[in-house]
């Protein structure tokens, strides 16, 4: 499905006592490559990515879009040729870059507003530059997460992010990558971790995941970001039906006004022995102690 890793040569400079040394090796990086997302055939959107469990991107990132909602309303996806060839790798005349996904949605389904699409490609930093219509962003979710009961202990909270940490194959060898990944919040079962060099890929394959195994709304269950909790995380979350938010780094000012407004529990800097919660802390459990 193409490679997670590529080795390039590098020169290592190394500061010491008498000058700087000089050392020849190989370093590993995390792979970074278009991918086209349709809808029925139609170009909806470009975003660069980590490759792997594209079905899943392009699932959650549909549902992030408000395009569908539930597992029952995604169909198939079938990846084609190179970009614009609009043919299918093994049939088709153009060699297979597994970088084109076609979905099909089930029937009856609405296909994407026109307004929609993206005739630009996203960074890897951010999912939202170049999106044809701000007012768009904040679509309108057809799950309600402030009425979710789903409450867990600070104790265990605070423990998601090394257990991310600890699942992050990629990193491990790259130091490049982003991660998400999806608790139960009552259990504290580790559902899904996905990596990707964009945080927001990331989230969209731990949503697609879901739209997958038919399990949308995410209800009762915790996201954990390892980096910043942005507008954008917030409203995938909220998307997909899930109740808390956490992250490793800052929450942004619009992240937080849109998690209060929907009721979302929004927690960052959460690391170590502490975190900050910035909305709905009655979902965090407290022991005896401050």
């Amino acid at each position: 499905m193409g490679r997670l890793t590529v080795h390039r040569p590098i020169v290592k400079l190394v500061s010491a006592d008498d000058g700087v040394g000089e050392r020849r090796r190989s370093d590993t990086l995390a792979v970074e490559e278009p991918l086209e997302i349709r809808v029925g055939g139609t170009p909806l959107a470009v975003t660069m990515r980590t490759p792997g469990h594209d079905v899943e991107l392009a699932a959650g990132f549909l549902v992030s879009e408000g395009v569908i909602a539930r597992g029952d309303q995604f169909r198939s996806a079938i990846h084609c040729g190179g970009p614009a060839t609009g043919a299918v790798g093994v049939a088709g005349s153009a060699e297979n870059t597994y970088n084109v996904l076609d979905i099909t949605l089930a029937p009856g389904v609405a296909p994407p507003d026109p307004e929609l699409a993206r005739s630009f490609y996203t960074t890897s930093s951010c999912g939202l530059c170049g999106k044809a219509s701000i007012d768009a962003v904040e679509t309108v979710s057809s799950h309600e997460v402030g009425s979710d009961a789903a409450t867990l202990g600070a104790a265990d909270l605070l423990g998601l992010p090394d257990r991310l940490r600890a699942e992050q194959a990629v990193f491990g060898k790259t130091g490049g990558l982003h991660a998400a990944a999806l608790f139960d919040a009552g259990t504290g079962e580790l559902l899904v971790v996905r990596e990707d060099v964009g945080r927001h890929n990331a989230v969209d394959k731990v949503v697609g995941w879901g739209v997958l195994n038919d399990r949308l709304p995410l209800r009762g269950t915790v996201l954990q970001v390892s980096g910043r909790a942005s507008f954008e995380l917030v409203q995938k979350a909220v998307m997909a039906g899930i109740p808390i938010l956490s992250a490793v780094s800052a929450p942004s000012s619009l992240a937080v006004e849109l998690a209060e407004a929907s009721g979302l529990t929004l927690a960052g800097f959460v690391r170590g022995k502490s975190l900050n919660l910035y909305t709905r802390p009655d979902r965090v459990l407290r022991g005896s102690s401050d």
